[in-house]
């Protein structure tokens, strides 16, 4: 949305809005309450526009029984955040409803997404170029089809965080919100970013299980130094899995030292993008010789 800082990140929230784009804190106080008598029940979760990060993943995927690759494949479809990024939105319906939705209400409710939990208060994180901290702001979501707004209930941001549970979400995709705010703060970059480092930020952030076959596989394990207690955590406990794959991520896509790699890798990776560079060297200086040398016998 244009009204908002671009360097900003936020959910889409779980109907197509608009927000008022004043920045709030967490003391400020707002009217509102949401119940299943109320008039608007379930019309949010009827135009579900919902973005999920990588601990709502998680915990839908163990809410339903399934992998991460299953959970992503039936539940959701990507798009194209900012700065390439890839991002993941729920699946709905032909008619744009949340797969979730029941006349009850929300089927996963205790697992329900970090920006279901927020509605009618928008999350934005900041990060300005140049500028080490990031910053962590609120908006206020006020659409035509909401009742809740005029419920006689007041209460601040804050405890309205309390009350849905969106700390430990917050806490638990600090990491993430870090490297995604990274990646924007840096500007625009020369041509859009390989694909292999596409799959990577998707299979960290999103794939949980694809991503512990890929740090339990042979060469991860003879790449990094992990000890026995940290292997068999990264094998059983799925949010330290996530976490270390942020921490993996800042190391690969911003050359953070996060993970210790095992004596003599660095050294010879070096070598070996060294090897290349030398026969990339010698095949242009080849194929110059060659232009030059058919430029000769064309003249002749």
């Amino acid at each position: 949305m244009s009204d908002q800082p671009t360097s900003g990140f936020q959910f889409d929230l779980p109907h197509k809005s608009q927000t008022i784009p004043a920045m709030l804190e967490a003391d400020h106080r707002f009217r509102f309450r949401c119940y299943k008598g109320i008039s608007c029940f379930n019309e949010c979760c009827k135009h579900a526009d919902v973005t999920l990060a990588p601990f709502d993943i998680l915990r839908l995927k163990q809410h339903k029984g399934l992998s991460s690759e299953e959970f992503l494949k039936q539940y959701t479809v990507p798009f194209e955040m900012d700065a390439h990024l890839p991002g993941v939105k729920l699946k709905t319906t032909d008619e744009g409803a949340c797969l979730f939705m029941t006349e009850e209400g929300c089927s996963v409710y205790p697992d329900r997404p970090t920006a279901c939990r927020y509605y009618p208060i928008g999350l934005m994180n900041m990060k300005k170029q140049d500028e080490k901290a990031e910053e962590q702001h609120y908006f206020m979501v006020k659409e035509p089809h909401c009742k809740g707004h005029e419920e006689d209930r007041e209460l601040t941001i804050e405890e309205y965080r309390q009350e849905q549970g969106v700390e430990p979400y917050d806490d638990m995709n600090h990491g993430w919100y870090q490297i995604v705010l990274k990646k924007r703060s840096t500007g625009p970059t020369v041509g859009a970013p390989s694909e292999t480092s596409i799959q990577f930020f998707f299979m960290c952030s999103y794939d949980v299980d694809r991503f512990r076959r890929f740090a339990m596989s042979p060469a991860f394990q003879q790449t990094y130094s992990l000890s026995d207690a940290e292997v068999q955590n990264l094998q059983t406990d799925d949010v330290a899995l996530l976490q270390f794959g942020f921490r993996l991520q800042r190391q690969v896509l911003f050359g953070e030292k996060t993970i210790d790699e095992k004596s003599g890798v660095a050294e010879k990776r070096i070598a070996e993008r060294k090897a290349v560079w030398e026969a990339r060297r010698l095949a242009e200086i080849e194929h110059h010789r060659q232009e030059q040398e058919a430029r000769m016998r064309d003249a002749t």
